[in-house]
């Protein structure tokens, strides 16, 4: 499965329930492609970078050409002029952003931690409802123009795909059941984070919505998805209604989405907000830090799931931090918060 930053409940939802015929096949026809190629997630050999290293990005922008056929042709390479289509500008600012981030935040250097080239893909399909990672690389579609704008625009849309890249080459967490609902949380947690360092903004400046200003004008929402207040995020005649939970006491027990991972992943994209927010200051600083050091640390079970998880940042906090540290108590509240007892 593509981890594919719409879930496929909002394109099941359009495709039955669409007042336009147009839009109903665009659905139809995102999910298809949403789901045609397997993704392998392993955990694959990484050089590890001398700490003093300065690291250099290594961006690629093709070009699909409105075909289902991937790379597509190359548009923009590393160091060249801007293109006259601001769509492959977009696609190589926020590649150079996630690059920027990862390195600055967390000395990580690229996607694999050992200087991955970046690939990202624009114009993907015909008016295409998603973006993807595919293992390999960033997927863009345009979007419909009446759902969907289009998907290189919201940073944390490439944040989030890239993310997941980042999970593939560490912790690999299995795409099912509460480990995938973690393999989403942390797409959004970073996808999230990536955006508040860009912008600039402490935990309490945040909006905390991943995919705000992804849809279209006239559409009732705001973004996909809530980390605040999970299920807040949309409820639209079109769209449906933002199905994610808040908490445990309402877990969705599923077959679909692969048992739910990105409805699920709301309660743990909670428990992460309410831990950097009453962490306070710059939310990718400490309680990022935990997230990301229990992500890489190489000591989660690729099918972890939330009370395990829950357990590894509590651990992951008392190393950094100390165990009295206030970082400690935030994260476990945060967990506590949302049902998940550690």
């Amino acid at each position: 499965m593509r981890c594919t930053i719409v879930p496929p409940h909002i394109l099941d939802h359009i495709a039955d329930r669409a007042d336009d015929a147009a839009l109903r096949e665009s659905a139809r026809r995102s999910l298809v492609l949403s789901t045609a190629q397997r993704t392998e997630r392993r955990v694959l050999p990484v050089a590890a970078p001398a700490a003093t290293q300065d690291f250099t990005p290594h961006r690629t922008i093709k070009d699909a050409g409105h075909t289902e056929t991937l790379p597509g042709q190359e548009v923009r390479a590393e160091g060249a002029a801007p293109s006259s289509d601001t769509v492959v500008n977009q696609a190589y600012d926020w590649l150079g952003v996630v690059f920027g981030f990862y390195e600055t935040a967390y000395q990580r250097d690229s996607i694999d931690g050992a200087g991955l080239p970046m690939i990202s893909t624009v114009h993907y399909g015909q008016g295409y409802d998603n973006a993807f990672w595919n293992g390999e690389q960033m997927v863009y579609g345009d979007g419909d123009g009446t759902l969907f704008t289009d998907f290189t625009g919201p940073l944390d849309v490439t944040g989030h795909e890239l993310t997941h890249g980042v999970t593939q080459y560490t912790a690999a967490l299995e795409y099912y059941g509460q480990s995938g609902a973690l393999n989403e949380s942390v797409s959004d947690v970073f996808g999230s984070l990536i955006k508040q360092w860009h912008l600039g903004q402490t935990a309490d400046q945040a909006d905390w919505l991943i995919g705000q200003g992804l849809l279209a004008p006239g559409v009732h929402g705001a973004a996909l998805r809530s980390m605040k207040a999970p299920g807040t995020a949309y409820d639209d005649p079109q769209m449906g209604k933002d199905p994610q939970p808040a908490d445990m006491a309402h877990y969705v027990d599923t077959y679909r989405d692969n048992g739910g991972v990105h409805i699920n992943s709301g309660i743990p994209n909670r428990a992460f907000y309410l831990a950097a927010t009453a962490i306070g200051g710059n939310a990718w600083e400490r309680a990022g830090r935990i997230w990301y050091g229990t992500l890489t640390g190489g000591k989660l079970p690729s099918s972890v799931d939330f009370a395990g998880f829950a357990a590894a940042t509590v651990d992951t906090a008392t190393t950094l931090y100390g165990a009295s540290a206030a970082e400690v108590t935030a994260v476990r509240q945060a967990w506590t918060g949302v049902g998940v007892h550690v």
